[in-house]
């Protein structure tokens, strides 16, 4: 049987009519969007009537309402006829489409291995120069965005093969304001100053830190958030990027050291449990400490998602809050943020299409989305005043503020590896064994798959 979104893009050319029948989300000229970036937009590709342009994304339910109030204003401003067609099975189907030659147009890609392997065999289209020197101009940490999506091509020829849309952050602390306040604690903005304060707490007989990695059968993962921040503190963009492709070696002086960094938080007396609780605590139930009277920890590092398990009624910005995981100081290694993103590509190329990407530049694409819930953006054009909650706008400030955006290492990384012995092996040292021998152990799951 086949999956919904195979059928529904080899359907899509029966469809009449648009696919956004709805009214604009706001009225275009009200508000402080920037209308006038809508208007030069509608000026240079106001002529694409009568052009279908399909999509293929991993959006479904209130997020496939969300992209689609923002694609009606694209739809609105060239007279494409827009249709996008979301599936819970996307990565798979999106390889099934590719070699039918059923591919959409354009496909939303929740990660950059995904958009590598399949420029590597001829199936997505390349962006230009322009575009890729756009990206440098225009997005925070440009340059990095322009390296996630960057692959060899079936030439072997590099190049810029998708463009990031919509970006979480996952290098963030949480904590609960009143408990900082009663203590006198502040909020650091170092490396250097972080682990001070955990001292400075575990001297106050306080707990610092809640830390779980249960997970099911993914438990291990959160650890390896933990070791991706700590390379990008560690060591350069470059040394993370070797290490991802395994040219830089898993049992490498450098990568067992950014192992031991997070060890350094998970030691008895700074985590609550002791560090026999991390590998069992599920990851779900850990940051409930910050809320406990009296707290059982005072900080907890996780991604922007993880208020989903704060308890229910828990106020943001009252209750809970969060600060940027911070950089060594004395390691002058800028601002490093550690992410996820979805990037664009063209499986199908059309004129269409390539005004689709030209779109994703324009400030209105973000501010759309963002002014509602959900989204980040390290677009500099954007007006931050729109971010629909504070929450949001603390963290796209974060990530405006990025020197460097490095994709979740272990999403990129071979699946036996990044999701299989790295989660296992951070279970085992979590455990109590030694760094460079779980190190040595990921390093010979890795060599096993030449």
């Amino acid at each position: 049987m086949k999956s919904s979104l195979y059928v529904s893009v080899a359907a899509l050319a029966m469809v009449a009519g648009g696919a956004f029948a709805q009214d604009l989300k706001f009225a275009v000229g009200e508000g402080a969007f920037n209308w006038a970036s809508l208007e030069a937009f509608k000026a240079a590709h106001g002529d694409l009537a009568g052009q279908e342009l399909t999509i293929a994304g991993p959006w479904l339910g209130p997020d496939q309402e969300l992209v689609e109030s923002m694609l009606a204003y694209f739809e609105s401003a060239t007279g494409v006829d827009v249709k996008y067609v979301g599936s819970d099975s996307f990565e798979q189907q999106v390889r099934i489409d590719a070699e039918a030659g059923s591919s959409a147009n354009i496909s939303v890609f929740p990660q950059p291995g995904l958009v590598a392997d399949l420029a590597k065999l001829g199936f997505v289209a390349p962006l230009t120069a322009a575009d890729a020197d756009w990206l440098k101009e225009n997005y925070a940490a440009g340059q990095s965005w322009v390296d996630l999506a960057t692959f060899p091509g079936a030439d072997g020829a590099a190049g810029l093969y998708g463009f990031f849309y919509k970006v979480d952050v996952k290098s963030l602390v949480w904590y609960n304001p009143e408990n900082f306040a009663d203590a006198g604690y502040e909020v650091p903005g170092t490396m250097e100053e972080l682990k001070a304060l955990t001292d400075q707490m575990v001297a106050d007989g306080i707990t610092p830190w809640c830390i779980g990695l249960g997970s099911g059968g993914a438990t291990g993962w959160p650890a390896t958030d933990w070791v991706e921040d700590m390379m990008l503190r560690t060591q350069t963009p470059a040394d993370y990027d070797a290490w991802v492709r395994n040219e830089l070696k898993f049992n490498d002086p450098k990568v067992v050291a950014a192992i031991e960094e997070f060890g350094w938080f998970i030691e008895d007396g700074r985590v609550a449990g002791g560090r026999g609780a991390v590998a069992t605590t599920d990851f779900r139930d850990s940051p409930k400490g910050l809320f406990t009277s009296p707290p059982q920890c005072m900080m907890h590092r996780q991604a922007s998602f993880i208020p989903s398990f704060f308890p229910e009624g828990t106020q943001m910005g009252v209750d809970a809050d969060f600060f940027y995981f911070p950089a060594y100081a004395e390691k002058d290694l800028g601002k490093p943020v550690l992410g996820a993103g979805t990037l664009f590509g063209i499986t199908k190329d059309s004129p269409a299409a390539r005004a689709l990407i030209d779109w994703l530049k324009v400030p209105v694409a973000h501010e759309v989305w963002m002014a509602q819930s959900g989204f980040l953006t390290p677009h500099k054009g954007v007006n931050t005043e729109l971010y629909g909650d504070a929450t949001l706008k603390k963290m796209g400030d974060i990530l405006l503020g990025a020197d460097t955006f490095r994709f979740d290492g272990s999403d990129l990384m071979p699946g036996g590896v990044g999701a299989g012995t790295f989660w296992t092996g951070m279970v085992d040292y979590a455990g109590g064994k030694p760094a460079q021998e779980v190190a040595d152990a990921i390093q010979s799951s890795w060599d096993a798959l030449k």
